[in-house]
């Protein structure tokens, strides 16, 4: 009997669909079930996942599409199929399996009855085509070890997932951190392991599309931090907190003080420069050359506006009660 289960989802990705399921053809070979969950995908998408051999489950979209409620329902369609599994990989529809992952993940929770989640490196496929893709494969390099959070790539102990309640249906975003706090308060661990485990593919090539995907983690942090903030886990408390300073407090207070100060107040911009080179030094001593640094250090300073973008929208939304779509950056 296999042990293991795989979950992928997806919404007209297309050729990156394909890509994805064509990397998990040696793990269906061995009898591994492989659940893709579409999302009302009028480009084939369906069609491409029955040929490759993945049982397909349509997302009813009579209720508000979000990644964690297809994650969800392929969990549960995997359960259905094959209740014995023990544990499961979910995986973007964008993304591509490294062929030694899913041996070394397995390989690791075994060693490990307290970890219940392990991911790896997730590799952007083609850095070199943007700037903006350049940004992401920085993101995805995080460090190896305990970690507090993982990403839409992970294997996960199906016994944990089931105890806390998957994941978190009504988020738009960061439903994957808000499911390792959940986690970690039983007292089980995240682990990153050093091993490849993903190639994503984020074709963002647009100021806009960065914009939106900004604007978008501003609003996962502003929502994670608003259910967790007053755990002990703190959950993106200080994230939230540099967004409100960086994106919105230093450039009002210094426009604000500008007839009292004779424009002196203009000088707090100044921060922002040394938070740039700041940004810069410290990604370029993580090994990524200089050009890659300057950038994700613009990234990072200057996405604080986008990211207030969304904050804002959050806490209006939740102050009128009115429900927020998708904020989608690819095109």
């Amino acid at each position: 009997m296999t042990r293991l289960g795989i979950v992928a989802i997806g919404r007209n990705e297309g050729s990156r669909l394909i890509r994805c399921l064509d990397s998990l053809q040696p793990q269906m070979a061995k009898g591994v079930p492989v659940v893709y969950v579409d999302s009302g995908s009028t480009d084939g998408s369906v069609e491409a996942a029955r040929d490759r051999g993945a049982e397909v489950v349509d997302l009813d979209l009579s209720t508000p599409f979000t990644a964690a409620r297809a994650r969800n329902t392929g969990f549960e369609r995997l359960m259905a199929i094959t209740p014995e599994i023990e544990f499961v990989q979910f995986v973007d529809g964008d993304c591509a399996i490294d062929e030694g992952w899913l041996a070394a993940a397995q390989d690791a929770l075994d060693q490990r009855p307290d970890i219940v989640v392990v991911c790896g490196r997730r590799y952007e496929q083609h850095p070199e085509s943007s700037v903006y893709n350049q940004i992401c494969d920085v993101e995805w390099d995080t460090p190896v070890g305990e970690a507090d959070a993982c990403g839409g790539d992970s294997m996960m102990r199906v016994e944990a997932f089931q105890k806390v309640g998957g994941f978190r249906p009504s988020l738009i975003a960061g439903e994957e951190p808000e499911l390792c706090v959940r986690l970690r308060q039983q007292g089980w661990k995240i682990w990153r392991l050093d091993a490849d485990m993903t190639y994503h593919d984020a074709r963002m090539t647009k100021l806009s599309q960065w914009w939106k995907r900004s604007q978008r983690a501003g609003y996962a942090y502003a929502e994670g931090s608003w259910l967790h903030g007053r755990s002990p886990q703190r959950h993106w408390v200080k994230e939230s907190r540099r967004i409100w300073i960086w994106g919105f407090a230093v450039p009002l207070l210094s426009l604000l003080l500008l007839p009292l100060t004779n424009g002196l107040s203009l000088l707090l911009l100044f921060a922002y420069g040394v938070s740039l080179y700041r940004t810069y030094k410290h990604t370029q001593q993580r090994g990524f050359p200089e050009k890659t640094a300057w950038m994700y250090a613009f990234s990072c300073v200057f996405g604080k506006f986008p990211e207030a973008q969304g904050q804002i929208s959050y806490h209006l939304n939740r102050l009128l009660g009115r429900h927020q779509g998708l904020i989608e950056y690819k095109s």
